[in-house]
């Protein structure tokens, strides 16, 4: 087993010298970096060495990984057959970050995008575990359309709706009231600055440069919420950080490297797929803070456009495909006798729910959408998902795990 146990996932083809703010943040607020081990998902035509180099110099354990180092991590874990689960040149890499903290053990895991920065007077990391270990009194947000947005806070005021969410599902009607959490196994920080939304939405808001004129600041945001079981909400991987029991379901899906040209939406769509599988486990998702700075840098709104429009009807019914699945399994199916109970169960029971989407994407007719069949390769490669991360479970597996 490694010393380590939060493995934090950065996808990096820029800006990777991010990691030295959030590794300053933590030794500014007495965060034991000990902890940290941190992958930087990357591109074979990037500095690799540059990059080793920043790990050396801040003191920070970690690995670099660019598509040659991936494929041959796959070859060394004995899934060579695997490999295609992580799209090539996608923000979706991600998910490489998620078989490589199951594959090692890690407790959990954070992401973090390399056009974020973390606020100097917050504790990054402490918050973000103390939302994992969180139980007690908290916001719950609920809308006639099942569909909450993570921006409602000051909603009257900016008007934003966030990347991902439905645009059937808005003018929406809000309530909240207090509830208990005691299960919270993620934990979605907010941004300031450039907002996370669409590229329809940005071009509402007059900006062809991909980033919005309206901005978000500090005001914006009150306190935590969680969103009510049966509603959705979009999850960002910017600004995230999860208990290890949830990788079974929180694959990043295969977008951009496909033949329908589908992308944007991995995050969002893991996100779905997560909080289905929470809201049938009862458990939580915690959203607002820590903030992070969104600086995200100027590109075309149109190319973001092109990326996005192939999935946009898509994005309309995942939630709708899905709303039912789960609530017959049996929690005990999948479980071994060759792990530490606990864990086992937990993750186990994520497997179990997430199984059951996967067959329903996987099996179902979805012509009447556009690249409706798109929905069938998702629901394919979910259920790789889980064959994967059972060939790496190392109370599974014989080869050993990394150093």
């Amino acid at each position: 087993m490694i010393e380590e146990d939060i493995c934090v996932v950065v996808p990096t083809i820029r800006e990777y010298d991010c990691v030295r703010d959030y590794v300053e943040n933590a030794r500014d607020h007495d965060f034991d970096v000990d902890r940290l081990h941190v992958v930087l998902v990357t591109e074979d035509f990037c500095d690799t060495a540059a990059m080793e180099a920043m790990l050396d110099d801040l003191d920070v354990a970690g690995r670099v990984f660019d598509g040659t180092r991936r494929e041959q991590w796959f070859d060394e874990h004995g899934v060579p057959e695997y490999a295609h689960l992580i799209p090539e040149a996608s923000h979706a890499q991600t998910s490489f970050g998620l078989l490589y903290l199951w594959a090692n053990g890690f407790e959990y895991g954070v992401f973090i995008d390399d056009d974020t920065a973390p606020f100097p007077d917050e504790d990054f990391f402490g918050r973000h575990l103390r939302n994992l270990q969180y139980e007690g009194a908290v916001e719950q947000v609920s809308s006639d359309e099942h569909w909450v947005n993570v921006l409602y806070q000051n909603f009257d005021e900016h008007g934003l709706y966030p990347r991902g969410y439905p645009y059937a599902a808005m003018d929406e009607t809000v309530e909240t009231e207090t509830t208990e959490v005691a299960d919270v196994v993620a934990s979605q920080g907010l941004w300031t600055n450039v907002p996370d939304l669409d590229a329809v939405r940005i071009l509402m808001d007059g900006d062809l440069q991909g980033q919005a004129q309206t901005r978000t600041t500090e005001a914006d945001y009150a306190d935590e919420f969680v969103a009510a079981p049966g509603d959705y909400l979009t999850v960002c991987s910017m600004n995230l950080a999860f208990r290890r029991e949830v990788v079974p379901a929180f694959y990043q899906l295969p977008m951009d490297d496909n033949e329908w040209d589908v992308g944007r939406f991995d995050d969002i769509w893991s996100g779905v797929f997560l909080k289905r599988a929470c809201d049938v486990l009862g458990k939580q998702i915690l959203n607002g803070y820590p903030l992070c700075r969104h600086d995200k840098a100027p590109r075309s709104t149109f190319d973001d456009l092109q990326n996005e429009v192939a999935g946009l009807e898509l994005n309309e019914h995942l939630w709708k495909v899905v709303d039912d699945c789960g609530e017959s399994v049996d929690q005990s199916d999948r479980t071994g006798d060759d792990a530490p109970r606990a864990d086992r169960d937990a993750a186990d029971a994520f497997a179990a729910v997430y199984e059951t989407m996967a067959t329903a994407l996987a099996e179902g007719d979805w012509s009447e959408y556009e690249n409706g069949a798109f929905f069938n390769l998702v629901g394919e490669r979910m259920g790789e998902w889980l064959a994967c991360l059972d060939a790496l479970d190392p109370a599974r597996r014989t080869v050993p795990a990394d150093d």
